[in-house]
């Protein structure tokens, strides 16, 4: 069946082929760095065409020629795609439009398409910049909620600040009929070619750099022609008021998009906001994925006796009754849990975790010591523990002198000796050692 006749000819054309050029055998198409050149750049996949040497040097001849990088760039982006067989074949029958709108390619203008098949650009010895953005930035906000925002949801409302597009110039930046002109620095591209050393100075890097008068846009207007309220900016900052809701049971560090509520900015859509939201920490509770964890001290008599009482107020506000069961004595530290009392589950808020209540026993004090019967107390409680047996060849008397563990434990830390890994422990390999036991 007979090739289609190309709809358009100017890649072939930019490269000096023609339409009709079949694969070549030769090797690839190599530019070299001659003195006083200022490009150089190796294109190693095999060619399917052969190209004349005049039309690869044009860098080479027109060195003084600001748009000769840019006509190469073109050269060899033309170059991947002909080379590339079904690109060469979508091109032949749809031209450009029909690699816009071709399988993978997304509907991109040619501009797209050509730097799309520079996935590796620096190969090439230079790079097409940043490309146009799709969308405006995102904006990422914390936002610090208690432990009963989450256990209960909330809705937030607040006030915001953004860029919306210039309501008197509808985002162009222009007073009245002005047109904005071509930038003269950047001939109206958004962008210079910047030419780099790869730091051998064997070969120079051509890249792309914003242009820094027109901001990468391509135009720019007068003093006299920008737009009053906006100043020529095409945007001017505007007082918004959002809206979040927090449900219930949002893991920490969830995230909440607003879509498109983010930046405007003429021809592109606006980005998202982003609430991140950490919880706070608690002066009671601690939360552990669905679950919690707190501290209820309980008293000696408690202890022995046993207990029915509100032992704590819950995030709802709620109070927690727990009866502790006849005859238990409670140990200190002893742990109890709430079935379905922790936190609601994410998107399942008629489900909840489990609390675990820790039960501190508090002792009494000196001044109770000394409004009771110390012989008669003595005769209730059970006895006192004797001396260790059998007792030590040597035995040492020192004074008694109360001090703080978690002061200890914190100038341990503050003075780097937490750190396991800055340890060597000669008998690690000593698997055979007894290990120690308590007493």
């Amino acid at each position: 069946m007979a090739s289609p006749v190309a709809l358009e000819t100017d890649l072939y054309e930019l490269l000096g082929v023609s339409p009709d050029a079949s694969q070549g055998s030769s090797r690839g198409i190599l530019v070299s760095r001659p003195r006083n050149t200022t490009l150089s750049v190796h294109l190693s996949a095999p060619p399917l065409y052969h190209t004349s040497d005049s039309q690869l040097s044009t860098q080479d001849k027109n060195i003084n020629d600001p748009d000769a990088g840019q006509k190469f760039q073109e050269m060899a982006a033309a170059y991947e795609i002909l080379n590339d067989p079904d690109a060469r074949e979508i091109y032949d029958r749809y031209g450009m439009d029909g690699l816009a709108k071709g399988p993978g390619m997304g509907g991109q203008d040619s501009n797209d398409i050509f730097a799309q098949f520079f996935a590796h650009p620096g190969m090439f010895g230079f790079d097409f910049g940043p490309g146009r953005p799709r969308k405006g930035e995102d904006t990422m906000i914390p936002y610090e909620a208690t432990l009963e925002d989450i256990y209960n949801g909330k809705t937030v409302k607040m006030n915001m600040e953004k860029e919306a597009i210039c309501g008197v110039c509808k985002g162009s930046g222009a007073r009245g009929n002005a047109k904005p002109k071509p930038c003269s620095t950047c001939d109206g591209k958004g962008w210079n070619n910047v030419t780099q050393s790869d730091g051998s100075h064997n070969r120079m890097y051509v890249t792309r750099a914003q242009c820094r008068d027109c901001k990468g846009i391509g135009e720019r207007l007068k003093e006299k022609e920008r737009c009053k309220k906006c100043k020529g900016e095409k945007v001017v900052k505007e007082k918004t008021r959002q809206e979040i809701h927090i449900e219930k049971g949002v893991p920490d560090r969830h995230r909440i998009v607003l879509t498109g509520a983010g930046d405007e900015h003429p021809g592109v859509p606006p980005g998202d906001v982003t609430f991140i939201v950490k919880a706070q920490k608690h002066e009671s509770f601690e939360r552990m994925d669905n679950d919690l964890i707190t501290h209820v001290t309980i008293t000696l008599s408690e202890a022995l006796l046993g207990f029915s009482r509100i032992l704590l107020k819950h995030l709802d506000g709620r109070g927690i009754k727990v009866s502790s069961p006849p005859g238990k004595v409670v140990k200190p530290q002893e742990t109890i849990i709430l079935k379905g009392e922790g936190m609601p589950i994410y998107k399942r808020p008629d489900q909840k975790g489990d609390l675990y209540v820790i039960l501190d026993l508090e002792m009494p004090d000196e001044q109770w010591m000394k409004s009771v019967d110390l012989k008669a107390l003595q005769s209730l409680l059970p006895p006192k523990k004797k001396n260790i047996e059998p007792l030590p060849e040597i035995v040492d008397e020192v004074d008694y002198e109360e001090s703080d563990i978690a002061e200890l434990r914190s100038t341990f830390l503050d003075h780097g000796f937490g750190d396991e890994s800055d340890w060597e422990d000669d008998d690690d390999d000593d698997e055979d050692e007894p290990e120690c036991r308590p007493q």
